[in-house]
């Protein structure tokens, strides 16, 4: 199969290239690099090209360039995977205009991208963790209204909106894979789009972390290897499965308990700084994935409590990969 994947060199772009390439596909990345992508994400996947038939070609353009249209008719992909965004939510308060014209007028030139070229599948990431809103009753599923209460969280949805539009206009056929809170390793260190790995960074380098709020609002984490693998279920999906599905575990964890788990698997003793809760950010959210697991045979397999002993594995390697050590005069 052939695939094209916006935000390649991304957190979950570069688990998803590496999955694909592994599952023996041919993978056009697009990735600009300024949105958190790094060359070193795709470490895995140049390997690939040089053990065997090169399969991995990466292509340095913005997903709201004109020449996007090209490259994807170029590469005459089966699939298309969108997960290139501005992710960050503070980001997206001080500067709308910026995250609509990547979040918004990027989807829309992978749409028409598409469109042109006559792809039928299109995998878009959606963002579970914001697209209901405040939910009365939690997990939620996708019966739920949209109810966007950020520039980060409207702008997605008016993605999926858009995606939904040219489906109907054009014969596309799209999978929206709304997802919760993804945490493990590649996700940046040193972003605020990830608490788990924000947490870990400030515990290995001996700073103290900050808890916006009062430690009881609660996010549901999903592993990336679990959202990667339902990309790949979606991708190999039948042209007539389409439709918004939560890709999350329905489990809500507190920031408090996140905050003990990431300071048990570092093996550290830590006491948070309590902030101010920030401006957009939701209480409570948590995903029902039943839809999921009946249409596309996704289930999250990877626990948070082992979730989060791999990505701090994976941290401590990469803040320190050659720790001091003690030796004898």
């Amino acid at each position: 199969m052939r695939t094209l994947v916006t935000g390649a060199a991304g957190f979950i772009g570069s688990t998803l290239v590496d999955r694909l390439l592994s599952d023996g596909h041919d993978v056009v990345g697009v990735d600009d690099f300024s949105g958190g992508g790094v060359v070193a994400n795709l470490e895995n996947a140049r390997q690939h090209n040089r053990i065997g038939r090169p399969r991995f070609t990466l292509v340095n353009v913005d997903v709201g360039a004109p020449e996007l249209a090209g490259i994807v008719a170029g590469s005459n992909p089966d699939v298309v995977f969108h997960l290139a965004a501005q992710v960050d939510l503070r980001a997206s308060v001080s500067n709308p205009l910026f995250d609509a014209r990547i979040n918004v007028l990027g989807t829309v030139n992978v749409l028409e991208a598409c469109r042109r070229a006559g792809v039928r599948r299109l995998v878009y990431a959606a963002s579970g963790g914001s697209r209901y809103g405040a939910p009365t009753r939690l997990p939620v599923d996708e019966t739920a209204h949209p109810n966007p209460l950020s520039p980060y969280a409207a702008a997605k949805v008016a993605g999926e909106m858009y995606v939904g539009a040219y489906a109907a206009m054009y014969g596309i056929a799209p999978i929206c894979l709304a997802l919760s809170n993804v945490f493990g390793p590649r996700q940046n260190p040193r972003g605020e789009a990830g608490v788990i790995t924000v947490f870990g960074t400030k515990m290995i380098s001996g700073h103290a972390v900050t808890v916006y709020g009062d430690g009881t609002s609660t996010r549901d984490y999903v592993y990336v290897d679990d959202v990667v693998d339902a990309f790949a279920r979606a991708g190999r999906a039948p042209l007539t499965t389409v439709g918004t599905y939560n890709v999350g575990t329905g489990m809500q964890t507190t920031v408090a308990d996140v905050h003990r788990l990431v300071a048990e698997a570092l093996d550290v003793s830590s006491v948070p700084h309590f902030a101010e809760t920030r401006t957009g950010e939701l209480h409570a959210i948590a995903l029902d994935a039943t839809k999921a697991a009946r249409e596309l045979g996704w289930t999250p397999a990877v626990d948070l409590a082992e979730g989060v002993r791999r990505t701090m594995q994976w941290l401590r390697a990469t803040l320190d990969p050659e720790p001091t050590r003690l030796v004898d005069a």
